[in-house]
């Protein structure tokens, strides 16, 4: 439709970036000369249904066989405060593509699948270097958010014996300071994005290392981190936030949702108890279990217990024998939950062989 019209339409950033890692695609993004108010009425006259979703930023999603497609024109930055910038509509494609964060991200491909590349986002790609385009610091003063979106493309794309692109990390360190700029949701969100990375241990690591990770959980240790990971490999992100940790309170500090802070509290909290692996996997099922004893592993340093997995698992499976009615009328009230308690306590602590008949006895 839009080189119909002789506009340039070519997809652009994560679509372009993760097919040619040969990596999922979520999002579809196409950079255009085109201007948003041509794209509606284009879209209008193609029978295409256009949502003006980021209009006052030139974007304009149409959607096409029931998937979304954003379509940005051309721009470039005429003011940025670090958090928003002021842009300008601009008709050249390297122009929209200084104004980007990564050179890995301003990749653009036509229809037809031509690559085109003005910055030589494709060399760093195949490198997995994960580099700013033009000055590091430039780039990030336009949007400090940028500072987390360095670590996490490194968990996620960076080549580990690459090492971090030292440019890139001096600027973070250096500009810090600047995230107290950006929303706590914005942050919560790269943070959770990053540790759901295979393994963000080193990013992780050198955020520790630039002063960033305790500009925005202090008392957070990263050290913990990496022996959680070691010890459970599969990308959990509440519970490697959880090992983590920080002197203050990790869900406000992140606006994390009711959900995600409930289950960061209920494995800190476990993590932190005496109960045996049997004992959290009944409580709080098989999943976070397990999470938690790794999680208090790696806080105390030792080795999680043998057969760890197994024993959570058999404990989730278990059901209490005893119900309330057991013991009424004998116990009411408080009383009765003090007992029911005190019962489900030594059925726990027998391994869960108590028969029911042995614990009303």
């Amino acid at each position: 439709m839009l080189e119909a019209a002789g506009y340039q339409a070519l997809f652009v950033g994560g679509c372009v970036r993760n097919t040619l890692l040969g990596q999922p695609v979520s999002d579809l993004d196409l950079a255009t000369d085109a201007e948003p108010e041509r794209v509606t009425e284009l879209a209008r006259n193609a029978n295409i249904r256009a949502i003006r979703t980021g209009i006052d930023h030139g974007t304009v999603t149409l959607v096409v066989d029931e998937v979304p497609v954003e379509v940005t024109t051309f721009r470039h930055d005429v003011k940025t405060d670090g958090r928003r910038a002021v842009v300008a509509y601009a008709t050249d494609v390297l122009e929209d593509a200084r104004r980007r964060d990564f050179t890995m991200n301003a990749l653009y491909v036509d229809g037809r699948g031509t690559l085109v590349d003005p910055l030589g986002g494709l060399d760093d790609l195949k490198a997995r270097h994960i580099r700013f385009i033009g000055e590091a610091s430039a780039r990030i003063a336009e949007d400090y958010l940028r500072i987390l979106r360095f670590f996490r493309f490194t968990a996620w794309y960076g080549d580990p014996g690459l090492g971090i692109d030292p440019e890139g990390l001096a600027a973070c360190a250096e500009a810090a300071d600047g995230l107290a700029h950006v929303s706590a949701e914005r942050i919560g969100s790269e943070m959770l994005k990053l540790l759901a990375a295979p393994n963000p241990a080193l990013a992780v690591g050198a955020m520790e290392a630039s002063g960033v990770l305790h500009r925005i959980l202090p008392g957070a240790d990263a050290a913990t981190l990496t022996r959680y990971i070691h010890f459970a490999s599969e990308p959990d992100a509440i519970a490697r936030l959880a090992a983590l940790g920080g002197s203050e309170d990790i869900g406000k500090i992140l606006r994390l949702s009711r959900a995600q802070a409930r289950r960061l509290e209920v494995l800190q909290n476990a993590a932190a108890s005496t109960t045996p692996p049997e004992g959290l996997g009944y409580h709080i099922g098989a999943l976070d279990g397990f999470a938690a004893t790794i999680l208090r592993a790696a806080q105390t340093g030792a080795n999680p217990p043998e057969n760890a997995q197994e024993a959570v698992s058999h404990g989730a499976a278990q059901t209490f024998p005893v119900s309330a009615a057991d013991l009424m009328p004998t116990h009411t009230g408080p009383a009765l939950g003090a007992r029911l308690k005190e019962l489900e306590h030594r059925w726990i602590n027998s391994g869960f062989t108590l028969t029911r008949e042995e614990l009303l006895a």
